[in-house]
C-alpha cells in the first residue's frame, strides 16, 4: 500500500442510507487518494444478507481496478444480546469488515452497546463510541476490537475523549468518515488535521490513519 493515501473503515452505499451506489463510491474514493476502503453498510436482523450484495459488487471491482474494497456491514441500534450472533452471520454472508454502530452521543443507542461490542472478538470496530468507559476501552484492548475516531459531523463530539482514552490504554485506534454522500469522503491531508483535532500527538497521527486499519486488514488476510 502507497504512503499517505486513505484507508477507510467505515462508508455506506444506497444499500442502506448512503447516496451512491458502491461503484460510484469507490470510483470517488480512487480519484481522492485512498489505497483502501470498506462498504459498511447498516444491517440488523431483517438485511443482514445485504453483504452478500456489496461481496458481490466488491469482486468486479477487485478483478478491475487498483485499490482495495472490503465488503462489510455496520451493526445498527440492535439488541445488544445479539451483536455477537450478527456479527457471525454477517460473516457468512461475506462480510470481512464487521463495525458496530457505538453509543455516540448524538443517538439513542441502547446503552451496554460499546460494551458488548468490545467483548466480541468478531467485532472489528466500534465506530463512533460516544462516551465510552475506561472498563469498555479495556475490554476492546483485550479483545483486539478498534475504536473509532469518526470525520463524520455530530459523531465527531466525541473524538477528544475516544481519543485521551484510546491513548491511554494502548487501544488500536482508526479514523474513519462515515461517508454518506460524495462530500463526507477525505483525504489524507484533513484526515491528518481531524486527528489532529482530537489532540492526537503528531507522533501518533501515522498510526491511526494508516498503521491500524492495515493492522486491521491484515488480520482478515485482505492485505
Amino acid at each position: 500500500m502507497s504512503e499517505n493515501k486513505r484507508i477507510d473503515l467505515h462508508t455506506h452505499s444506497l444499500f442502506s442510507d448512503g447516496e451512491l451506489l458502491p461503484s460510484e463510491l469507490v470510483r470517488r474514493a480512487d480519484v481522492i487518494g485512498h489505497d483502501a476502503i470498506a462498504i459498511t453498510d447498516h444491517v440488523d436482523a431483517s438485511n443482514i444478507e445485504v453483504a452478500s450484495k456489496i461481496a458481490e459488487a466488491v469482486n468486479d471491482i477487485r478483478d478491475n481496478w487498483d485499490i482495495t474494497v472490503i465488503p462489510g456491514v455496520e451493526i445498527t441500534h440492535v439488541p445488544i444480546e445479539v451483536i455477537d450472533k450478527l456479527a457471525n452471520k454477517a460473516r457468512s454472508f461475506g462480510a470481512e469488515i464487521i463495525v458496530v454502530h457505538g453509543e455516540t452521543i448524538v443517538e439513542p443507542v441502547r446503552p451496554g452497546t460499546n460494551r458488548m461490542s468490545a467483548e466480541c472478538p468478531e467485532v472489528d470496530i466500534i465506530g463512533h463510541p460516544g462516551l465510552i468507559t475506561e472498563e469498555e476501552v479495556q475490554i476492546a484492548v483485550d479483545n483486539d476490537v478498534s475504536l473509532e475516531i469518526s470525520a463524520r459531523g455530530g459523531h465527531c463530539l466525541g473524538n477528544g475523549h475516544v481519543a485521551k482514552l484510546g491513548l491511554e490504554y494502548g487501544a488500536n485506534l482508526v479514523l474513519d468518515t462515515d461517508t454518506h454522500a460524495p462530500g463526507d469522503l477525505i483525504n489524507y491531508e484533513l484526515a491528518e488535521r481531524i486527528a489532529k483535532g482530537a489532540e492526537i500527538p503528531e507522533e501518533e497521527v501515522p498510526k491511526v490513519l494508516k498503521d491500524n486499519p492495515r493492522k486491521i486488514l491484515k488480520k482478515h488476510g485482505i492485505i
